[in-house]
């Protein structure tokens, strides 16, 4: 269903309509089912087994925050999770640090690191609210990919930041499981003769920079990085994803899948993604499979009179046919 909205301006005998359009949110993924996901996965003994994605990816980000040269005097983890980058955060480059997450399980196994003045709240990412132009940085690790509204979610958070405010991210991209859900279609289409969504959908990297842009960030930074995992089997990978609270959380999933197109899946796995690598301790070649894990990593400004700005078309003095040259006399 379309919503319209109009609003009539009178100007003498003249009368304007003006007409705006809002296109409804299609809620994809069961924000119930992802808390519950990550409530279990927290309260696991061995919860801490099954971090070694999120905790890789989580050092980056807190990486990239060292990377700008300035204290952040306050700042928000979004989707914190069990504190993968609150955990690498310094006193020294954020003052005040706000973790939110869903789940408060996960919430309360967050450490910290030594000096930092770090507190947790319970909250949904897809209902961010903060005080507007309250924040200096907003960062977010491997939660934004669950989220139903993403330019929703953007607006949010740059509403929340001050002029000159840095929301940095990462994100699950597209490229995420492609071993795993092709495994699964053609089991599934074998046994079955039709396909159903196994997987859930990930943003592709082109869509990024647009729907920040739609935000209202701007000087923006996209790129991807992609972690290789070897795994024994194909279920060693899904137990794996279960303990991560990566489950499936769409809609549409399936609540159930046959053991035969599950015999199906590992052996076309096995057949199409085999994995050789050799043990250290005995030197002799173990068999097992690959799962790849795209990474979209993003930095977005918020705009300030202060940033650097674009000079004005025709100011140039150089061609770019003739930048050979000006190189090659610097050099001399």
């Amino acid at each position: 269903m379309w919503t319209t909205l109009s609003k009539t301006v009178r100007a003498g005998t003249a009368i304007a309509v003006r007409r705006n359009f809002c296109t409804p949110v299609v809620n994809i993924f069961d924000r119930k089912a992802k808390r519950l996901q990550r409530e279990r996965a927290a309260r696991r003994d061995d919860v801490e087994l099954y971090d070694y994605i999120k905790e890789e990816v989580g050092w980056r980000l807190a990486d990239r925050i060292f990377d700008i040269k300035r204290q952040f005097q306050n700042a928000v983890d979004l989707g914190a999770g069990r504190g993968y980058v609150t955990n690498h955060v310094l006193g020294e480059t954020v003052q005040r640090l706000t973790a939110v997450d869903l789940s408060p399980t996960m919430l309360a196994q967050i450490k910290g690191t030594p000096g930092l003045d770090f507190t947790v709240q319970e909250m949904d990412e897809e209902r961010f609210a903060f005080e507007e132009n309250s924040l200096d940085l907003v960062v977010s690790s491997m939660s934004m990919h669950w989220v139903n509204d993403l330019p929703a979610c953007f607006r949010a958070v740059n509403r929340s930041l001050k002029p000159d405010g840095v929301f940095i991210g990462a994100m699950f991209g597209g490229e995420t499981l492609y071993e795993l859900r092709s495994a699964l279609q053609l089991a599934e289409q074998e046994r079955r003769g039709g396909l159903s969504p196994h997987i859930s959908p990930f943003t592709q990297i082109r869509d990024v920079g647009m729907l920040l842009n739609r935000g209202g960030f701007t000087l923006l930074t996209i790129d991807t990085d992609e972690l290789v995992v070897g795994y024994p089997s194909m279920f060693e990978l899904m137990y794996d994803l279960k303990g991560m609270a990566e489950s499936n959380a769409a809609f549409s999933r399936p609540l159930h899948i046959g053991r035969d197109t599950l015999m199906a899946a590992a052996a076309i796995y096995q057949d199409m993604y085999a994995r050789v690598s050799k043990d250290d301790a005995t030197g002799l070649e173990q068999q097992g499979v690959s799962a790849t894990f795209q990474i979209i990593f993003f930095v977005g400004w918020k705009p300030c009179a202060t940033q650097p700005q674009p000079a004005e078309r025709g100011s140039a003095t150089v061609s770019f046919k003739d930048l050979g040259e000006v190189i090659t006399k610097k050099k001399q």
